[in-house]
């Protein structure tokens, strides 16, 4: 994710949670479960994707904090599933590679550091294989969320576990930005990274393999990603090096959908990239919006080829702005990812940034608990529009202004499946 905002538990949040679904229970007994406002959103049962985030990067939202008893971890893990139940949510989207290292037992990764707080210990149980598990018992989908190139969040080699595939292969890493990162230039970096990612599918029965936005790195002022070796070697046949990476890019989306299809019969590929492919003044095709950071230009993301192409199953674009935002307005975003996705068979589900919400740095539409009730609201008049992902778990369980309680109450009266 490319916004993590922290913010500390307010205690009554649980208490208001409890009664605004005691409401919405009473509701569901009159009434159907329609948008709100008389738009065109889908018919309960239909199939509605409503999912939440549960971050490992630096111990954001699970496990709270790195060497917790295996008991204590599975304890927080199997509470999170447990309110995604309550608040009539249907997916989790579990972070298992959130450094080049894994919350299973990898063939190719050494075990997560979040978890010990020393890469490589083996945590003494299987956080993947019973998150699979526990969530598959309480009817929801898990949905394992990987990042493909990022190896470490400082640039110091020696700090990885001396088994690490970075080590052991260092002409693979390069530096940049105060982190280490897989060189997506390399077509054996390539090949690996979609070994580790699929060693998981081939244990598991995960629902998805989901990607968030990181693919090249985000721009870093004054400082160079420094692939030219490897474009020397394998870019001869581009018109320049944002065509060659964008390219590489293509090839790891593509080459993963293929390869995921081999390995399990019935697993989703979902990407969540940032919300902005290009602005309209860049392209004529792109959005009504004047974002710092294109995915197509800055992150050599192609996310609306990866659409139209269909190698995808569903896309869901961080769309972390308010309505009437002006660099990036929700209300304009939504309807041009909708326009996108229309006709091609691709999922659309938005990515609502709950981090947000009572945030006091935030612009004063985020300090309204209703904020996010109105996205969904703007979503039921956009019949592509198949759910709603939130970022993350422990903001859904602080809640400071009750943001996912009005959601809740005014959206998820009863539950519904996950759609296929």
């Amino acid at each position: 994710m490319r916004h993590m905002g922290r913010r500390a538990w307010v205690a009554g949040a649980a208490g208001v949670v409890a009664a605004l679904l005691t409401t919405g229970d009473a509701a569901a007994a009159r009434r159907p479960d329609t948008p709100r406002h008389g738009g065109r959103g889908r018919r309960a049962g239909e199939g509605e994707l409503r999912g939440v985030w549960i971050a490992t990067v630096a111990n954001l939202d699970w496990p709270s904090e790195p060497g917790l008893s295996a008991a204590a971890q599975e304890a927080e893990l199997i509470d999170h599933l447990d309110r995604a139940v309550a608040l009539r949510l249907n997916a989790v989207v579990l972070q298992v590679r959130p450094s080049a290292d894994a919350l299973w037992p990898s063939s190719y990764e050494p075990w997560a550091q979040c978890l010990t707080g020393v890469q490589g210990k083996d945590p003494g149980w299987d956080p993947l294989g019973t998150a699979v598990r526990e969530a598959h018992a309480r009817g929801l989908e898990l949905h394992a969320w990987f990042n493909p190139y990022r190896v470490a969040n400082h640039t110091d080699p020696s700090r990885l576990v001396a088994s690490h595939p970075a080590r052991l292969h260092p002409e693979w890493v390069l530096p940049y930005g105060g982190k280490l990162y897989y060189n997506p230039g390399l077509p054996e970096v390539r090949e690996f990274v979609q070994d580790a990612m699929l060693d998981a599918v081939s244990r598991y029965a995960v629902d998805a393999v989901h990607w968030d936005d990181y693919f090249y790195p985000y721009p870093v002022a004054g400082q160079v990603f420094e692939d030219d070796a490897a474009y020397e070697r394998y870019g001869q046949d581009f018109a320049d090096k944002a065509a060659w990476r964008r390219d590489n890019t293509d090839r790891l989306v593509r080459g993963t959908a293929e390869r995921i299809k081999e390995v399990r019969s019935g697993v989703r590929f979902g990407i969540s990239p940032f919300a902005v492919w290009r602005n309209a003044r860049t392209d004529p095709l792109g959005s009504d919006t004047a974002a710092g950071v294109q995915t197509y230009d800055d992150l050599h993301a192609d996310t609306r080829k990866w659409v139209k192409e269909g190698w995808i199953d569903y896309i869901c674009p961080q769309i972390y702005w308010n309505i009437g935002f002006s660099a990036a307005d929700y209300a304009k975003l939504l309807p041009w990812w909708a326009d996108t996705v229309r006709g091609t068979g691709v999922g659309l589900y938005v990515g609502e940034a709950l981090y947000k919400a009572g945030d006091p740095a935030q612009p004063a539409a985020w300090q309204d608990p209703a904020e996010l009730s109105r996205h969904l609201d703007l979503a039921a008049g956009h019949p592509e529009v198949g759910g709603h992902v939130y970022f993350s778990a422990k903001h859904v369980k602080a809640d400071p202004v009750g943001a996912m309680a009005r959601v809740v109450a005014d959206h998820y009266r009863t539950r519904v499946r996950a759609p296929r």
